[in-house]
């Protein structure tokens, strides 16, 4: 097998198409908000991945634990000569706990951030030669045309990191009805969500003691000001992040401690002394809460995996 990745592209550059339009709607909002999807450019999917290393950040260590455990299990459940479709593949550390198991016969990464994707793909067709790869640079929170000749027959669906968590109740019915509409009837979905639990366990995963998280948060105003025509100063903000009960879900916000102004392009937005961009929502479910959303966008339970702390659980679903 040739170590050359299969990329595929869609007509519009997500990174590019969306980015001055978003950030001028969100900082003309009330309150002012930008999607997460932003974070990851090539500087933030690496922050993200120093995130998932830190002591505080139990949701990667702990699913990765339950994949590794449930390995064999989810490769019955998915079947001989299988296509793995990975959504949010970033640096793809996850999946390689899944190929050796499932022994899969084509590899679809998508993810936002090109260059990510493509050094992260070309690594796995280097380690896995057998493996026939793809990539296809996609904001996967849009409705999307999944290639045909990475699908084959049997695709499963790999969405990992309680992603589905960073999409509001009503987004995430239209992520999994869109996702369904893309998979063939009868197509896996195997997906990472995070539970409700303790406060101080919560909050602690997001405001880690080395700071990582807060360059995280802080690096997509860097972002705007390296790629818009802008003044964004990010050592003006503040990084918040805190557990929302009434709505189960972490917030991150960045926060202006002192009046200011901000200009993006032509454009002058006024922050209040106090005033926050909010950056993220990540949503805990409880099982029960998520099998009926999925049940309301057509995937039908098989097989669920929880660590013994119950912090975090693995769901295999079938599209019906």
């Amino acid at each position: 097998m040739a170590l050359a990745i299969r990329v595929h592209e869609q007509p519009l550059d997500p990174e590019q198409a969306a980015l001055r339009e978003e950030v001028l709607a969100g900082f003309a909002a009330t309150p002012k908000a930008l999607s997460p999807k932003f974070f990851y450019d090539h500087a933030g999917s690496q922050l993200f991945e120093l995130i998932c290393r830190q002591p505080e950040y139990y949701p990667t260590r702990t699913e990765e634990t339950i994949l590794r455990l449930a390995a064999s299990d989810i490769a019955a459940l998915a079947g001989r000569n299988a296509s793995l479709v990975e959504l949010g593949s970033g640096a793809s550390r996850k999946v390689r706990l899944l190929l050796e198991a499932l022994r899969p016969t084509r590899y679809l990464g998508i993810d936002i951030s090109r260059e990510f994707l493509h050094a992260s793909t070309r690594r796995l067709a280097a380690d896995y030669r057998w493996l026939d790869v793809h990539a296809l640079c996609a904001d996967f929170s849009q409705p999307m045309k999944l290639p045909a000749e990475a699908m084959g027959e049997r695709p499963l669906a790999f969405f990992p990191g309680s992603s589905i968590g960073n999409f509001d109740p009503q987004q995430a019915r239209a992520f999994l009805r869109n996702l369904r509409q893309a998979l063939p009837t009868g197509s896996g979905l195997l997906i990472g969500v995070d539970l409700v639990k303790n406060r101080e366990v919560l909050e602690r995963a997001y405001n880690d003691e080395a700071g990582v998280t807060a360059l995280f948060n802080l690096n997509l105003l860097e972002r705007i000001r390296r790629e818009l025509d802008s003044d964004i100063d990010p050592s003006r903000f503040q990084h918040r992040a805190f557990y929302n009960e009434a709505e189960s879900r972490i917030e991150m916000h960045l926060v202006s401690p002192k009046a200011q102004q901000v200009r993006i392009e032509d454009r002058v937005f006024d922050f209040a002394a106090g005033e926050t961009l909010h950056t993220e929502n990540s949503y805990k479910y409880t099982p029960s809460r998520f099998l009926k959303l999925a049940a309301d966008c057509g995937f039908a339970p098989v097989s669920m995996w929880r660590d013994p702390a119950a912090l975090f659980s693995v769901h295999f679903l079938r599209s019906e």
